[in-house]
């Protein structure tokens, strides 16, 4: 069976990571799978034997992520544009999928519609035509216009054969998120949680830290500076304390950050054996990503979220609210931050309470979808709360 992946990552590489174990996921099931990925190249990523096709890479600027620009910081233009519209197409007549899966389209990557349409369209007009899916994760980004909900429902229903919502139902369903769910349960299927296999906690990683952590660093940089600060003030202020920044922190916010460390505090920008580390933790201070909340999900740990909300970003919040609501984590608000605020929230942080929640999505995403490109699943698949 051949698979087509279209992903992109515009900020940090939650995106890209969750569909590199989909991928190799995929592989190890017996696909050819290829794999589209427009985002900056990522030196973790590890989709298995997939070939992995590179476009010309764009991330959000600073205007959001409708202001992409490219890996010198220049504003995309319509050079970029053909190129990558015509490798993504080149790529699909190429391989001649039996089966094309989009992450996030049509949710959210409204700024790539110059590629991904032309994708959808063309894989339409194959014979024969391969099935079409839709992946996204657990909580999509909020749209408060009425009118373009129902867009998203149409452009599903008219395009789409699949939609994988990569989430237990149990936490949280999409419908919390996007309230026109109930009208694609034809096509939706919870996958349960896309994580990576917990490794055994390493016994050379150091244990009892205090680990506060800020994913790729893009967008983190503010939580790090304020747990600094927050250290004395906190009931742990005489434990060892690690930050770990994330690749993307800028350079001149992690030189302000390693500028007279207090004993104690160590500073380091990214560590390979993070999952192993923070399962030797004794309190984690992170923001709510999806692939941190797996990795807390995974070690058990007390847990302290400061979901990233800038840009009136609500998908962090809402999870971080569902966790703490489940007694899995404390939260602070972005705009609530301080080191008071954030010494408090340390110092109530308790072990979390039980959660058992499914966490192979993976597997359950390359299994349906290879039963789905045999015949064995029918686009027309009832909704259920049960992942699938």
């Amino acid at each position: 069976m051949r698979v087509l992946i279209h992903v992109q990552h515009l900020l940090g590489v939650g995106h890209l990571q969750r569909i590199g174990l989909i991928a190799r996921a995929l592989d190890a099931a017996g696909a050819a799978v290829t794999m589209l990925s427009g985002g900056m190249p990522w030196p973790g990523l590890d989709p298995g034997g997939a070939r992995l096709v590179q476009l010309p890479p764009l991330r959000a600027g600073a205007g959001g992520f409708g202001d992409l620009v490219d890996t010198e910081n220049r504003p995309l233009d319509a050079a970029t544009r053909e190129r990558r519209r015509r490798i993504v197409l080149d790529t699909l007549a190429e391989t001649r999928p039996d089966l094309v899966l989009i992450e996030t389209y049509p949710f959210g990557r409204r700024a790539l519609r110059f590629e991904l349409e032309p994708l959808v369209e063309a894989a339409r007009a194959l014979r024969p035509k391969p099935i079409l899916a839709c992946s996204i994760r657990d909580i999509v980004a909020a749209k408060s216009d009425p009118a373009r909900r129902q867009a998203i429902v149409a452009t599903l229903r008219r395009d789409f054969d699949l939609l994988l919502v990569h989430a237990d139902p149990h936490f949280i369903r999409l419908e919390a998120s996007f309230p026109e769910a109930p009208l694609l349960a034809d096509r939706l299927h919870y996958t349960g949680f896309v994580a990576a296999p917990a490794p055994p906690p390493a016994p050379d990683t150091p244990a009892g830290e205090i680990i506060v952590s800020a994913g790729g660093g893009a967008a983190g940089a503010a939580l790090l500076k304020v747990a600094k600060a927050a250290r004395p003030l906190s009931r742990y202020a005489t434990e060892p304390w690690r930050l770990v920044t994330g690749r993307n922190l800028p350079a001149a916010d992690f030189a302000a950050l390693a500028r007279d460390p207090p004993p104690g505090l160590a500073i380091e920008r990214h560590r390979g054996d993070f999952a192993a580390l923070l399962g030797r933790a004794r309190l984690s201070v992170s923001q709510a990503g999806y692939n941190t909340v797996l990795d807390l999900l995974q070690a058990r740990v007390p847990a302290v979220l400061v979901p990233f909300a800038e840009g009136g970003e609500t998908e962090q919040s809402l999870r971080a609210a569902r966790l703490q609501a489940l007694r899995l984590a404390e939260t602070v608000a972005e705009a609530a931050l301080t080191p008071e605020s954030l010494a408090a929230a340390i110092d109530r942080a308790a072990p979390p309470a039980a959660g058992g929640f499914a966490l192979d999505g993976a597997e359950r995403s390359a299994a349906l979808l290879i039963a789905a490109g045999s015949g064995a699943v029918s686009r027309h698949a009832t909704d259920s709360s049960e992942p699938c």
